[in-house]
């Protein structure tokens, strides 16, 4: 049986092609909103990383109607990091929008997610978007999608996709792009023709799978899933199946479902509905709820392994416990195993340290994003330099390879070229310029990734956009040189002043202004050289019978750099560690003391 008045469909695209824009257009155009109701940009940014970032990191639900049609809508992270989040939600559709800029056209990501969606024998819709960009070209880019397709081994029927052209920005669609158009609805009827409804008997036991995890302060934790089989009530008994097959029973307290941004408390869900189940406390991602008289278990989709892990743990810096209110070992133990509920591709373990914890995810991106939340629900921690996640393979150790992007002016290839290829990068394909761009394309080890973005806008002059995607395991491709300058480390506890930071200065960049408190084994600055130098930035100018103290207000300090969290995990170094705290972020060297620095350094070269 097919529920004819459903369909289930995510929108899958790369980072900043236009997603939640879209759904926002969809939103509005299906009459969600009060006409009178003011809605801000971009809607299903609903968190604050999210906003200011501009880039959507959890996947969402949302449903909107056409003609009696409820279409339920999954908004999808683009970034290659959170593709946990993106494998895991196309178990609860039929059907994939993906989503393509007019001018960038098939972009890593893209790639990524589409190769899932066809494995998964998704029906594809094609949404060019952006076809009101000067520089659009949009017939090419419907060529290199089905190119991709080709690539991606896609069967007839997946090669045989509708397209729309679509300007999510201005709320039009449109079948050719000749044609006149003033709001969506040739995208809302390819959608309703073309997405399969959802299968599954209305008869049968219950099967639901769990798919998302929520939590609610008043009626705790909600498991976001699609109901593959039978029908789930209110007040239900239940069997819930873990991902270890065992079984426990439970009872639905309260069930939802999605009604545009809003959710609305039902009696019952049937196939094909996507439902939030609330009363199972201890409910988790990739379980079955199933009848209580027919218990089985659904299959859930693989996710990839984590390829990147850094080291957190409790801060022991001279400033700790002055700024977070979360500071010690079980606080930090409890929120981290508490993240791997919801998020997916995260791994976590113990180390020999009961005060350190390997925390493993996807990329530099996902990781920065769980300290940052952290960090901002007030947990105070230490993290060291990201190390990549090495596997042996008949005996040969191979690492993770990266499939890099590059589209870069001209006039900076070389510069780019000679950089990577330092970092162990091997060229796969050039495409000429468009509009004087040219796209290089790279097949790179994770670990020669790291620390490379800045240099990378600095050599193109912030004119390059690189992005990439995990390849692949690939044997070892042998040593790569790490950050290739020191840096100025504070030589005693005080507070920094503008004539010891004067002086400081002629060594290189500082990152520090005057009145920064700073402990001894503190990095204070970038050294303009490749060694570490120990810098008194606390120095006062002492008075004399020949001048005042005052006479420093004549000193010029150059402004420093800011240190964001992502630029100081591009810059650390394997023996140095980020102190972050609800207010600051430092950075220090694991040993504070600088002669046992020094013994340390000199017994390593033994």
């Amino acid at each position: 049986m097919n529920n004819l008045n459903i369909r289930n469909v995510a929108i899958i695209a790369h980072v900043d092609h236009g997603k939640t824009t879209l759904v926002d257009a969809m939103l509005k155009q299906s009459g969600i909103f009060r006409s009178n109701e003011k809605v801000e940009e971009r809607v299903m940014d609903s968190n604050d990383l999210e906003r200011e970032r501009g880039i959507t990191i959890l996947a969402k639900n949302t449903s909107v109607y056409y003609n009696d049609i409820k279409i339920n809508i999954v908004d999808t992270p683009g970034h290659a990091d959170f593709g946990g989040e993106v494998e895991r939600v196309l178990k609860m559709v039929d059907g994939v929008l993906l989503l393509v800029d007019a001018f960038e056209g098939v972009m890593p990501q893209t790639r990524f997610v589409l190769r899932k969606a066809l494995e998964l024998k998704l029906k594809p819709i094609v949404v060019v978007n952006k076809i009101d960009r000067p520089d659009a070209r949009p017939l090419e880019v419907v060529d290199e999608v089905l190119d991709l397709f080709i690539e991606l081994g896609a069967d007839d029927e997946q090669l045989e996709f509708p397209v729309v052209y679509c300007s999510a920005k201005e709320g039009i669609a449109k079948y050719s792009l000749d044609e006149e158009s003033n709001n969506l609805k040739p995208l809302f009827e390819t959608l309703v023709d073309n997405i399969p409804s959802p299968e599954g008997d209305i008869n049968l036991p219950l099967q639901m799978l769990v798919t998302t995890i929520d939590s609610n302060e008043y009626v705790g934790r909600i498991g976001i899933g699609k109901v593959y089989r039978g029908r789930i009530r209110k007040n239900q008994q239940v069997a819930v199946v873990g991902k270890d097959g065992l079984v426990r029973n439970a009872k639905v307290v309260t069930l939802y479902t999605f009604n545009g941004l809003k959710r609305e408390e039902i009696e019952e869900g049937v196939v094909g509905d996507i439902v939030a189940v609330a009363g199972i406390s201890d409910i988790n991602i990739g379980e079955t709820v199933s009848d209580i008289e027919n218990v089985e278990a659904l299959p859930f989709v693989e996710i990839d392994e984590p390829t990147l892990s850094m080291t957190f743990c409790v801060n022991d810096s001279p400033f700790a416990g002055k700024e977070g209110e979360y500071v010690t070992t079980r606080h930090l133990r409890d929120r981290l195993f508490k993240e791997l509920e919801t998020n997916v591709a995260l791994r976590v373990k113990e180390t020999d340290s009961p005060d350190a914890f390997e925390v493993s995810g996807r990329g530099e991106l996902h990781l920065s994003i769980l300290i940052e939340t952290m960090r901002r629900e007030g947990y105070e921690f230490q993290v060291s330099k990201p190390q990549v996640i090495y596997k042996e393979i008949d005996g040969v150790l191979h690492e993770p390879i990266e499939y890099l992007t590059i589209d870069v002016p001209e006039e900076f290839m070389g510069a780019v070229m000679e950089k990577l290829g330092t970092r162990k990068a091997e060229m796969v394909n050039m495409t000429s310029a468009i509009n004087g761009y040219v796209r290089l394309e790279f097949k790179i080890p994770a670990r020669g990734l790291i620390g490379y973005r800045n240099e990378f806008l600095t050599d193109t002059k912030g004119n390059g956009i690189m992005n990439h995607v995990f390849n692949g395991y690939e044997p070892y491709k042998g040593d790569i040189q790490e950050r290739s300058r020191g840096m100025l480390v504070a030589f005693e506890t005080g507070e920094a002043v503008t004539y010891g930071l004067y002086n400081a200065q002629e060594r290189g960049t500082l990152f520090i202004t005057p009145g920064t408190p700073v402990y001894q084994g503190m990095i204070v600055g970038m050294c303009s050289r490749n060694e570490d130098i120990d810098v008194n930035v606390c120095k006062k100018k002492h008075v004399t019978n020949m001048r005042a103290a005052g006479s420093d207000e004549a000193l010029k300090l150059s402004p420093p750099m800011e240190l964001t969290l992502e630029k100081c995990i591009e810059l650390i170094s394997s023996d140095e560690l980020i102190e972050v705290t609800p207010k600051s972020i430092r950075m220090r060297k694991k040993i504070l003391d600088s002669t046992m620095r020094k013994r340390e350094a000199a017994r390593k070269k033994q």
